[in-house]
């Protein structure tokens, strides 16, 4: 595993929760069925961002935990549970291995396109440790690897390259994406009943300013790897996009894929 340092996410989190494209309702009922919430028992949302996620599970929990490495998300997570008048909400900063001393246990776990982020097969062992019987965790991500990238989605890696080079920065070091299936990885791990889903996929509509603001979201472009050429990279990102569509409006299908996998004890 590569340490990243603690800047991964420095300087994204008012990006994160103005442009990333929420989750669809679909996700939320889904994993209500799957594991029979109720309202009872704790969720946990490890590397939970700014908490948006996590707070769309708050009439389904008693109490919800947040953990982050990055203080600034969880400045908006409390920002939006202050809003919402949540009071059942906590959020904490650090790693797992940090917290998993007190935290409790949990009916459920999610993990939100961060799994890639940590030691997993370490991570795994802690989670299983910290679940209730018959809980379980959630990995949840947009990817699929099925789909072909979009005509702007390919010039937006174009531009970002020539500005930034072809290595994809992450923090201190570099990002090398994880080799293994994620499903395969928890099935070497103590959990049971390992599967993945492919729920219905949704349209999400951007326009430029949402795809710049997407950018600056992520730990690969965020707005200070720019530096000095910070304008001048937005107007040639600009430039590209409206000589694809001069309405500066594209429509992407997105999909949601979860791995769900219980604690079941056997004796």
């Amino acid at each position: 595993m590569s340490d990243y340092g603690a800047d991964l996410f420095k300087g994204t989190a008012g990006y994160y929760s103005r442009y990333r494209p929420p989750y669809p309702s679909s996700l939320i009922r889904f994993l209500v069925n799957e594991f029979s919430l109720n309202g009872e028992g704790r969720l946990l949302d490890l590397g939970c961002g700014t908490g948006q996620l996590a707070l769309r599970f708050s009439d389904w929990f008693e109490e919800i935990v947040g953990v982050d490495t990055e203080s600034e998300m969880l400045d908006e997570a409390n920002r939006f549970s202050n809003y919402k008048r949540l009071d059942h909400a906590r959020w904490l900063q650090g790693r797992a291995e940090e917290h998993v001393s007190d935290w409790g246990s949990f009916r459920l776990i999610i993990i939100a396109k961060a799994f890639h982020w940590m030691d997993r097969a370490s991570i795994l062992e802690i989670l299983h440790n910290s679940s209730d019987t018959n809980g379980g965790i959630a990995i949840i991500d947009n990817y699929n690897e099925e789909q072909e990238p979009l005509l702007w989605q390919l010039k937006v890696n174009e531009v970002v390259k020539r500005w930034l080079g072809d290595a994809r920065r992450a923090g201190n070091s570099t990002y090398t994406p994880p080799k293994e299936r994620y499903e395969d990885i928890v099935r070497k791990s103590r959990f049971k009943n390992v599967q993945r889903h492919i729920l219905p996929s949704y349209s999400y509509t951007w326009t430029v300013d949402s795809i710049i603001g997407n950018l600056y979201s992520t730990s690969f472009a965020s707005r200070r790897f720019f530096g000095d050429n910070l304008v001048r990279f937005e107007n040639d990102l600009k430039s590209v996009l409206l000589d694809v569509d001069s309405t500066g409006v594209f429509t992407e299908e997105l999909s949601v894929s979860v791995i769900t996998a219980k604690k079941i004890l056997t004796f």
